[in-house]
């Protein structure tokens, strides 16, 4: 429960002796007011994704010792630190499906949104890492064993591109699949990019096209990486997700013929799929019932994705009620 809602318990209005025999507290959870979105099960994909991942570092590595290639050694251990990575995303989606308890009253959900955070950081240091090497090699390139490199790199797309395909339902709408599944398709591209360079260095001796590919891939992952670390930022910091509109949320609610009046609109994510909202809305008519709290929470979930619906009723009007929360700048 947030700092709002148990304010909004100990807050008593002015105008509470118009309250009928309904609660002025709508706490409503989808159809009947129970909740029943869960998040997709990746445990298969998790479990699938890591061994084949965890046998290309092995791989990568033994063909790294034969070659003597230090770059191939040095991209066994980036890939540890991808098994890292998906490890702890792994973790997380156990933990959000934990149920509340009296400690953790939302039980575990938001444990998604940093594993999203710690993937993101993840792949900045193991792509700063690719640049790092990459200019260095770019100095002095190295001769490089054109058929091993080429023979591991289509090794990694295969394993890579296979993984980032088991999570590629779920990119789009949980942050921390997007995690896992940007952390497997950015190495995917690289080897794909290695695998290119390796054909044509193999005919024209031009070693540092190895590091000049490394550095253009390294650099569109980092696109779509740093968004990742905007957004799971954001969730961690309480933000309201990019996904909805606050301004369109609160037209939604006051259009209501019941309302008058809406403030201490909060919006946050509980997790990577899960979004909650509470409010203070204004009813001049008196108490609108149950059934407008039901529907309202339920239109919310169609129309936002706003799981997690939380609405308390005032009773007044403009000029009658004065609520302490009811300024923007108070929370």
């Amino acid at each position: 429960m947030s700092d709002s809602d148990s304010k909004n318990h100990s807050h008593k209005h002015s105008h509470d002796r118009h309250h009928d025999r309904h609660s002025d507290h709508g706490h409503l959870h989808g159809v009947g007011g129970h909740h029943h979105h869960s998040p997709m099960n990746y445990d298969k994909a998790f479990a699938i994704g890591i061994s084949l991942n965890i046998l290309f570092v092995v791989i990568e590595a033994s063909y790294g010792v034969m070659a003597n290639s230090l770059a191939l050694l040095a991209d066994a251990g980036h890939n540890l630190s991808d098994v890292l990575g998906l490890i702890v995303a792994w973790f997380a989606t156990y933990l959000v499906r934990k149920k509340p308890s009296h400690e953790y009253t939302y039980g575990l959900r938001s444990s998604s949104i940093l594993a999203a955070l710690l993937n993101a950081l993840f792949l900045l240091v193991a792509m700063g890492g690719v640049v790092w090497e990459a200019i260095g090699r770019f100095r002095h390139p190295p001769e490089v064993a054109g058929s091993t490199v080429i023979v591991v790199a289509i090794i990694g797309i295969a394993v890579n591109g296979v993984s980032a395909y088991l999570f590629s339902s779920g990119h789009k709408d949980d942050l921390n699949i997007k995690g896992a599944y940007l952390h497997l398709l950015a190495d995917a591209l690289v080897s794909v990019g290695v695998a290119v360079a390796g054909v044509v260095m193999i005919y024209t001796k031009w070693n540092w096209l190895d590091p000049l590919v490394s550095i253009l891939v390294s650099l569109i992952i980092l696109k779509g990486t740093w968004d990742l670390l905007k957004e799971s930022l954001r969730l961690a910091m309480g933000a309201v997700p990019l996904s909805i509109d606050r301004a369109a949320v609160f037209e939604f609610i006051k259009s209501k013929k019941e309302v008058s009046a809406v403030h201490d609109l909060h919006i946050w994510g509980m997790s990577t799929t899960e979004n909650a909202l509470t409010a203070h809305v204004v009813t001049p008519s008196g108490h609108p019932g149950d059934s407008f709290l039901h529907h309202l929470s339920q239109e919310l979930k169609e129309k936002f994705k706003i799981n997690h619906s939380t609405i308390q009723i005032e009773i007044g009007n403009d000029t009658d009620h004065a609520c302490e929360l009811e300024p923007d700048d108070v929370v």
